[in-house]
């Protein structure tokens, strides 16, 4: 389990960051994808994996809520996987 986020694979010519929340319980993955988007520029991309099946619906809510675009949200095998873009 790594719970700081990481640089990874390039959208465009912005690097998505890549955060595994994996054996973390809510609320913090959803605490954690929150202080990663912080230090994020805006439309740079989150990938968020975790292993909290509550954390589907609070990624959703949170994204309505906060503004920020929910691109993608898949689950395999028990891991869930979201991609937020930052929004101003």
């Amino acid at each position: 389990m790594s719970t700081g986020p990481k640089a990874a694979v390039n959208a465009g010519n912005m690097k998505v960051v890549e955060l595994d929340v994996t054996g973390l319980n809510c609320p913090m993955p959803l605490l954690k994808a929150k202080q990663a988007l912080n230090n994020m520029q805006t439309r740079q991309q989150l990938r968020v994996l975790s292993t909290d099946p509550g954390s589907v619906k609070d990624f959703a809510v949170f994204a309505r809520r906060s503004g920020h675009l929910l691109l993608e949200s898949t689950e395999t095998d028990g891991c869930f996987s979201f991609l937020l873009q930052k929004q101003n």
